[in-house]
């Protein structure tokens, strides 16, 4: 079984896997954010009524919200 970014708790760390979905503009909107496969990402934190999160890629804090989030298959 897959899970997805949208499911990970504050503190946990995933690796990209895929990007899924048909929204090929989302899809290269976060390619260039740089969630490639292989990326490893750690949750920081989510707001206060839990959308949008705060996720540690690359050296650099982005936030993104769980919709898009649900796009990313991490292991």
């Amino acid at each position: 079984m897959t899970k997805t970014l949208d499911t990970l708790k504050v503190g946990d760390k995933g690796t990209v896997v895929t990007l899924s979905g048909q929204h090929t503009s989302l899809r290269r909107r976060l390619l260039d954010m740089g969630l490639t496969p292989g990326t490893e990402l750690e949750v920081l934190r989510y707001a206060p009524l839990g959308d949008p999160m705060e996720i540690m890629v690359r050296g650099y804090a982005l936030t993104m919200r769980k919709d898009d989030a649900k796009l990313i298959e991490i292991a």
